[in-house]
């Protein structure tokens, strides 16, 4: 018997397992556009185009330059600096960062005000419709320039887009009352939408019917 006792003794008697939920870790909510717009809410409906926009959150649209030495990096910066840029290139507001960046947060309330949509969604749908697919290129045979249908790529449908808008813009609003940002509003919406009559559609159509013209 006190052998048997002692064996037992000697065995340990092992504690039942408790499971404990494991903590969870906060989500640390990205940056929001002018303190407003989440970019992570924002879907490209474009599958073409993914590649080529980007909408990495940022609270200020500006990237002091860092990606202007890389050939092709301007894929990597937000579409609404790449827009904020675009704007610049003109004989008023250049070097105006500041001057156009408030005229794309003034528009981009206006949109949401008009649309109740997030206004970088709306943006990038007017770059998916503005973007001309198909362009025309000159081959030379012998002597002669002759006009050839092709595909545009992705990269130059979104410079492309980005190219008429601003345009639009600058055409609507160069010596007329109606302020900037609601030239900016209503070229983003309308284009959005689709509307051939807007600058940018109707410049793209033109391209489109050229080239199909060309085939």
């Amino acid at each position: 018997m006190m052998a048997e006792e002692e064996i037992q003794a000697d065995v340990a008697v092992e504690e039942p397992v408790v499971d404990t939920p494991a903590e969870e870790k906060p989500v640390i909510p990205g940056h929001l556009l002018f303190n407003k717009w989440d970019l992570s809410e924002v879907q490209i409906n474009d599958p073409g185009l993914v590649r080529y926009i980007s909408t990495q959150s940022m609270i200020v649209p500006h990237s002091c330059g860092k990606l202007a030495g890389t050939q092709f990096a301007k894929s990597h910066m937000l579409i609404v600096e790449r827009l904020i840029n675009k704007l610049m290139q003109t004989e008023n507001n250049t070097g105006k960062k500041e001057l156009t960046t408030r005229i794309v947060k003034d528009a981009f309330d206006i949109i949401n005000q008009k649309t109740k949509k997030n206004p970088v969604e709306v943006l990038i749908d007017a770059i998916a419709n503005a973007g001309p697919r198909e362009e025309t290129v000159r081959l030379k045979y012998g002597g002669i320039n002759v006009p050839k249908s092709v595909d545009t790529a992705p990269q130059r449908r979104v410079d492309t887009a980005l190219m008429f808008i601003a345009r639009g813009v600058r055409q609507a609003s160069h010596k007329k009352k109606k302020p900037v940002a609601n030239v900016l509003a209503d070229e983003l919406i309308a284009a959005a939408g689709g509307d051939v009559r807007c600058f940018s559609v109707g410049k793209k159509e033109e391209r489109e019917r050229v080239a199909k013209s060309a085939r």
